[in-house]
């Protein structure tokens, strides 16, 4: 019997009770599909790295209603910053508070918190009435999935619930802003553009990403590892359509790839469905959202990110 159900008011009191009991439930955000637990049990908190795989360095995003339910679990985010951008796709990593578990932080003294704006996430979070940590509903490394059928196919059983809104608007994840650093860091870029955090900040820089072996020393953020997001066919990246055709020529089991925002992990996985063994992609300017989908194909080819 599937585990996917359709995002009923119903079906969400349910998921909340799941939540509750320390349960896992996969459900949508305005970026991507999230794996969430109560972000304060501990033992619920380690079924989702279970679940996906995931390494214990990896921390995981913590969603939250909004400023309330972020004041007690971390010191106050920037009011100019939950303001213009929450509810939305912007992660805020913050000093911790007490009660956070070190599961959920992977034993960092920061946590990073969003308040989504999809409607069933909210009304998720209302009815559960905690905070709810969700990392994307894939298995590690793989691309992050979009509608329910991508939760399924990468974790089957292993969720509790499944619940079904269709595919997700933004299609990538949200952008992660490391504040304990001066000037603010990106972590990841995502859904918030960073010439849209520069209009209200001020200069913010851009992380590399890091090696795992790095990461594993509590030195990266969520989504930071060099090696991520990938389908199973190895991804070449183009700068030119000029050159991505020239080489394409050259290939007979090979996938195009002109990635959009909203389609880029969908592309992804249906090419891989279709047993291609190369996914050429044409990398877009590194500005607004081009920015976020340059940095999830360099990491889909276990590259360096260069924007």
């Amino acid at each position: 019997m599937s585990n996917i159900v359709p995002a009923t008011p119903t079906n969400i009191a349910r998921a909340a009770a799941i939540l509750r009991d320390g349960g896992l439930v996969a459900f949508p955000t305005e970026t991507v599909y999230g794996l969430g637990a109560n972000a304060l049990a501990s033992a619920a908190v380690r079924k989702i790295f279970a679940a996906k795989e995931r390494p214990g360095w990896d921390p995981l995003i913590v969603h939250v209603t909004g400023t309330d339910m972020a004041s007690r679990l971390a010191q106050q985010a920037p009011p100019e910053l939950t303001a213009r951008f929450w509810p939305g796709p912007l992660t805020l990593v913050l000093p911790k508070l007490p009660g956070v578990p070190d599961e959920t932080t992977a034993g960092r003294p920061t946590v990073a918190l969003r308040a989504p704006r999809h409607p069933v996430a909210v009304a998720l979070l209302a009815a559960a009435q905690l905070p709810i940590a969700a990392p994307s509903a894939n298995r590690f490394r793989r691309p992050s999935p979009t509608c329910a059928a991508h939760v399924r196919e990468d974790l089957g059983d292993r969720v509790d619930l499944i619940l079904d809104d269709g595919p997700t608007p933004l299609g990538i994840e949200s952008t992660v802003l490391d504040l304990t650093q001066s000037p603010p860091a990106i972590l990841r870029p995502g859904g918030v553009s960073r010439e849209e955090l520069e209009n209200v900040l001020g200069p913010v820089t851009l992380a590399p990403g890091v090696e795992d072996e790095v990461a594993a020393r509590g030195l990266a953020g969520p989504g930071m590892s060099v090696k991520h997001y990938a389908p199973r066919a190895r991804v070449e990246l183009f700068e030119s359509d000029a050159a991505l055709r020239k080489r394409a020529a050259e290939l007979t089991r090979a996938g195009v790839l002109y990635p959009q925002p909203e389609t880029l992990f969908a592309q992804m996985r249906a090419l891989d469905a279709e047993g291609v063994e190369v996914i050429l992609a044409l990398l877009p300017p590194p500005v607004g959202l081009g920015l976020a989908v340059r940095d999830r194909l360099f990491r889909a080819a276990g590259l360096q990110p260069q924007n």
